[in-house]
């Protein structure tokens, strides 16, 4: 019994609590308008408009780097990008590209380098961005030669499956699909305007703080260990999440059939609950004050022009198609999302803070692999981990550790890594974890030996050395590669 209520139990209650938090807090304006633009990049972008500069055959000069500047807009954390990455990928980007992109969008995006630079340093947001960018480019290039043959073969199957949609993506299209970007920009990012209360209405509910502190009681709330907690708000918000389910799975599963009134009825839940998570709801001494912030506007006008278009220029065929296809990511992805945060929210239990400070605190291989171990077990939420980063550093975490885990935290969460083999399978998603691991380790110590004075010169010969060994091992590899094939 003991083993249960100290044991089971509280890890069981991490899990959920974490859960909670992450369904209140990110899915909405995050992920579902992700899911849409994923559909919409899958069902009506033609496969030409994505070869022509993220496909395995483009330039190298013109792919990596657009992939790269694709991603330094968007942001968002790790597990939205995945669908966009999905949806490219499946449209015909080559895996190189794709996975630049999935690296870089949520390490180094603009906001998080800003943010980088205020809370910790201009250095440290210097070297996130360079190292970033020459490793998230990286990265994919050793994905696209090591895997080279898969890559080739998928390429090959999308031709086929898409032959014939040769024609340009029409101007209606093009406009529905950027239209859904500003939305996602406008719901996440983190400017006055769109966050600031323009108006003010007050509800006379005399037990709103009450029923908020009772909140927090079941879920905590600690902004500085990223405990993000659950509003009335958000328990709202969880409910409607509920009913999209229940009325999607009632109406998206048989849309190639037709729209039903269960369609209309699920995208009619959607847009209502994206413009209430779009409201700042809090509780005060004489009721519950809701802010109808420059973000609410900003999602309310993308809603009517996405209205419009859907359902005036977009032809019903495509319409059908955009909605499946977004339906289809989210039964690919979603499941795994639930069971990713709720493993890490038992993980947090179980994994003290303290430890990897014992160990980080100076500049060691040891330090920066638990900088990267607890950037897997211990994901936070885009921006999120960067005030974390900040308490680790005034603990006494050392600086090179500290970049190790601020290039892990992004990239490899156990959600994030449980739905990117769903999309690429098994051996690759190993190969990408291995290999975000180790350039993640090398630029901690790589950064962590300037902060600690290495002369210049020798810095650079570690590099060399380093990089030398891995093109040796590449070649290596790629040349068993040819020989199996050739056999």
């Amino acid at each position: 019994m003991d083993v249960l209520s100290n044991g089971v139990l509280p890890v069981l209650y991490g899990g959920a609590t974490n859960l909670a938090a992450y369904l209140a807090a990110h899915v909405l304006l995050c992920l579902l308008p992700a899911f849409f633009i994923a559909g919409a990049m899958s069902a009506l972008i033609p496969r030409e408009a994505i070869t022509r500069f993220l496909g395995r055959n483009s330039s190298k000069a013109v792919s990596y780097p657009a992939a790269a500047a694709a991603g330094s807009l968007l942001a968002v954390c790790s597990c939205t990008i995945v669908p966009l990455f999905a949806g490219i990928y499946k449209k015909g980007a080559g895996l190189g590209p794709a996975i630049t992109f999935l690296f870089f969008a949520p390490a180094a995006n603009i906001l998080a380098l800003v943010y980088t630079g205020g809370v910790i340093g201009v250095d440290l947001a210097v070297a996130r961005f360079v190292l970033s960018l020459i490793f998230g480019i990286g990265i994919g290039l050793i994905m696209a030669l090591v895997f080279s043959a898969d890559d080739a073969a998928h390429d090959e199957a999308g031709s086929a499956m898409f032959a014939g949609s040769g024609e340009g993506m029409g101007k209606s299209a093009g406009v529905f699909l950027v239209v859904w970007v500003v939305l996602l920009l406008a719901g996440t990012l983190k400017l006055d305007v769109l966050t600031s209360a323009w108006l003010h209405v007050d509800l006379p509910l005399a037990h709103a703080r009450d029923w908020q502190a009772g909140l927090d009681r079941l879920v905590p709330f600690d902004a500085a260990k990223g405990e993000e907690g659950v509003s009335l708000q958000g328990v709202v918000l969880i409910l409607l999440l509920g009913l999209i389910a229940f009325s999607a799975w009632r109406g998206l599963e048989n849309i190639q059939e037709g729209v039903n009134g269960w369609t209309r009825a699920s995208l009619a839940l959607v847009w209502t609950t994206l413009l209430f998570a779009a409201l700042a709801i809090r509780p005060g001494d004489g009721g519950l004050s809701i802010g109808i912030t420059g973000k609410f506007f900003g999602v309310g006008l993308s809603l009517a022009v996405i209205h419009v278009i859907a359902w005036q220029y977009l032809p019903r065929e495509a319409l059908q198609d955009w909605l499946w296809e977004s339906w289809r990511f989210v039964k690919q992805i979603f499941p795994l999302l639930v069971v990713g945060v709720f493993v890490v929210g038992m993980a947090r239990v179980l994994v003290r803070p303290e430890w990897i400070e014992a160990v980080a605190g100076s500049n060691s291989l040891v330090g920066n692999l638990a900088g990267v171990a607890f950037g897997v077990f211990m994901y936070f939420p885009t921006l999120v981990e960067v005030p974390i980063a900040r308490m680790f550093l005034d603990l006494g975490m050392h600086r090179g550790p500290l970049l190790a885990y601020l290039m892990s935290d992004p990239e490899l969460s156990l959600q994030s890594i449980l739905i990117i083999s769903a999309i690429i399978g098994r051996t690759k998603t190993a190969t990408y974890v291995g290999l975000v691991a180790l350039f993640s380790t090398a630029a901690g110590l790589t950064y962590g030996a300037w902060i600690d004075g290495t002369p210049l010169v020798q810095i650079v010969l570690w590099l060399a050395v380093f990089i030398g060994v891995l093109a040796v091992l590449l070649s290596l590899a790629s040349r068993r590669a040819v020989s199996t094939k050739g056999v």
